[in-house]
């Protein structure tokens, strides 16, 4: 049965593509994301495998269709949808809005494959596709995210949240997961059922041959790249940077990211008064971070944020360089303590400080750590191998 048609503007379908399909029906894989910046970088490689396999490829993600990435994902062949989506926040009405959307786009395109990922495309997505009886429904958790932080609790809002991913997710055939500790969590809480299939996988993946080893350059000088986001690690950073400065005046600690639109992000006069006294350099929103991380020793994330697997330790390891960050879900699996870097405990500015200044006092431990992070991003976390296994999964051959 087809699904009422699309408003004029919600969907980028060119004539090549309508040809194709009149000539040669194609089996379609629809992809919904909530955050359009994030869909070539963290999901290019996935999309353009599908594809070659001879999957008609539809990506789905608010503000899709005036974006850069949406002119660089229709070069791809891809066939582009705008939905409403906030990203943050739970109004009742706007995600319905969103849910009815989904369901609207899924009656019209009658796709075989559908992949949610991030929190609201996960949850209506999936809804969408269960309610649409799209023959494989697939989700992938990248991280928990604001409303599983400590500081929440057992609070409405995760509660809500909780019981938007058990309805969920029970119409999903398979769950990703980024990490074993999200897994167990959504065990323990039955968030997920037992019976319940579910695959752990190494992240996102990094394309080892896109981030090349870079030389070390000198001196020394350490790097965070994140939204500016206190759970994110930020000021416990500048707090390390602020003493490590004082004794190492020489050293350089920067920062990559843009402050976002989230209850816990740093305020700009904060940001403000690093860059003035010296203590950070900002380097702002970088559509391309590899120049910045070739001119770094040593890469930090000092995140508590429940990641998945931070995509940006993936791709500075692939670049060769030794990484701090926490022993926390998500950030522990990308290092082996004492090997590739260290991990400190969560929220400890003084163990981040002692981590970082051992790169200063110890020549040659940067390098060394950061030949074996490129060992290691080779062998566990190179995309091609990661997306093999995903689309092995959801029987995309």
């Amino acid at each position: 049965m087809a699904g009422p048609a699309l408003p004029d503007g919600c969907s980028d379908r060119s004539a090549a593509a309508r040809d194709v399909q009149k000539t040669r029906p194609m089996k379609r894989f629809l992809l919904i994301a909530g955050f359009a910046d994030s869909i070539v970088k963290f999901r290019g490689r996935l999309i353009e495998s599908a594809a070659k396999r001879g999957y008609e490829v539809h990506v789905a993600a608010p503000e899709l269709l005036a974006s850069t990435v949406g002119s660089e994902l229709r070069a791809m062949g891809v066939i582009l949808h705008d939905i409403p989506l906030g990203r943050s926040g739970l109004n009742p009405f706007a995600d319905l809005r969103t849910l009815l959307s989904l369901i609207v786009l899924i009656g019209r395109l009658r796709p075989e494959v559908v992949l949610g990922y991030t929190i609201k495309p996960v949850i209506y997505g999936t809804l969408a596709a269960w309610i649409m009886r799209v023959p494989r429904r697939f989700a992938m958790i990248t991280g928990l995210g604001h409303a599983f932080q400590e500081q929440q609790g057992r609070g409405l809002l995760r509660r809500v949240v909780e019981y938007l991913y058990v309805v969920a997710l029970r119409g999903a055939h398979t769950v990703f997961f980024q990490n074993p500790d999200d897994e167990a969590l959504f065990r323990n809480l039955n968030i997920i059922r037992a019976k319940a299939r579910t695959v752990v996988v190494n992240g996102s993946g990094v394309d080892v041959a896109e981030y090349a080893v870079a030389p070390l350059p000198a001196g020394h000088a350490f790097l965070l790249i994140a939204r500016l986001l206190g759970d994110k690690g930020v000021r416990i950073y500048a707090d390390a940077a602020r003493r490590l400065r004082q004794r190492h005046p020489g050293a350089k600690f920067r920062l990559v990211g843009w402050i976002d639109q989230n209850p816990n992000a740093i305020r700009q006069d904060e940001l403000d008064g690093w860059v003035r006294d010296g203590i950070i350099e900002h380097l702002g929103r970088l559509a391309d971070v590899r120049p910045a991380i070739a001119d770094t020793s040593v890469y930090v994330l000092p995140s508590f944020y429940r990641e998945g697997t931070p995509r940006t330790v993936l791709e500075a390891m692939a670049m060769g360089r030794a990484v701090v960050t926490t022993d926390a879900p998500g950030c522990r699996e990308t290092v082996v303590d004492g090997e590739n870097g260290f991990l400190v405990p969560v929220k400890s500015a003084d163990a981040l400080e002692a981590a970082m200044e051992r790169f200063i006092a110890e020549p040659g431990l940067a390098a060394r750590m950061g030949r074996r992070s490129r060992e290691i991003a080779e062998t566990k976390y190179d995309v091609h191998a990661v997306n093999e296994g995903m689309l092995r999964e959801m029987g995309i051959q």
